[in-house]
């Protein structure tokens, strides 16, 4: 007789619920191991070679006991999507804690997406990179040197630019930013109807090329590599257009949110 691979994992998670099984939390550990390989994939797509792929997984692990042991099967929410969230802040808060990217790096990130916004106000268009350059006082040949950098910093979900600016402290838990089930709050619902139309908006001005890697990676799935075989450039040329999408996005939200002044 067969049994049931849904049904066990119901099992599994009201046994360690219950009685704090740990046998019943190691299976399931186990059964969303892929998980972390997923997320962990995901994100080594955008750092340097030196970032080694099983450490990232390791840090995920981590990620991922904590959202099993935090998670509350009575919400009625999905585990894989409250469980991404905390695997990918886990990663994500041991490369900060490694520091591996240079102040003057993150500096000159945020320096790209006021001078863009900057300009996208003033010609009323999207700028063009020479542009964006003279903005910053830079040759178009450092502006490109610069992306490349910047590239590697690229850790970013649409989670984070959504967020961008807001208290860290007001959602540091993914979960208590879910609203309950049976309740629906008209200010919250307002607020991600009026994001997401940011974003549309923000996406639908993006320059072709860049508006097709930023739908081939988050939507589709693709990493780098493979979107650099569909469009017929390398992958960190592919790299270098996500970096510039996701700085201008970025700068486009911060702005509709007051964080950049608007010239």
């Amino acid at each position: 007789m067969k049994t049931d691979p849904k049904a066990e994992l119901a099992s599994a998670w009201e046994t360690f619920k219950d009685a704090g099984d740990i046998q019943a939390r190691d299976r399931l550990i186990v059964a969303y191991s892929p998980l972390v390989k997923y997320v962990a994939g995901r994100l080594s797509s955008g750092l340097p070679r030196t970032v080694d792929t099983a450490d990232l997984v390791s840090y995920g692990v981590f990620g991922l006991i904590d959202a099993i042991e935090k998670f509350d099967i009575t919400r009625g929410i999905k585990f894989e999507t409250y469980a991404i969230a905390r695997i990918k802040g886990a990663i994500i808060d041991e490369l900060r804690a490694m520091d591996w990217v240079p102040r003057s790096v993150r500096s000159r990130a945020r320096q790209f997406e006021s001078a863009y916004i900057t300009l996208e106000n003033r010609l009323k268009r999207v700028p063009s990179d020479s542009e964006i350059a003279v903005e910053m006082g830079v040759t178009p040949h450092e502006l490109q040197s610069i992306l490349t950098r910047v590239s590697y910093t690229s850790i970013i979900s649409f989670e984070d630019m959504w967020t961008s600016g807001v208290d860290q402290d007001e959602h540091s838990d993914p979960l208590s930013a879910i609203p309950d089930q049976a309740a629906e709050d008209p200010v919250s619902i307002f607020e991600t109807a009026e994001l997401k139309e940011i974003l549309a908006s923000a996406i639908d001005r993006l320059p072709d090329r860049e508006k097709s890697v930023i739908a081939l990676y988050y939507y589709e799935g693709l990493t780098l590599k493979e979107i650099g075989a569909v469009l017929g450039v390398t992958e960190s040329r592919v790299s270098q257009m996500h970096t510039k999408a996701v700085l201008r996005l970025r700068a486009r939200l911060q702005a509709a949110q007051g964080f950049i002044p608007v010239s």
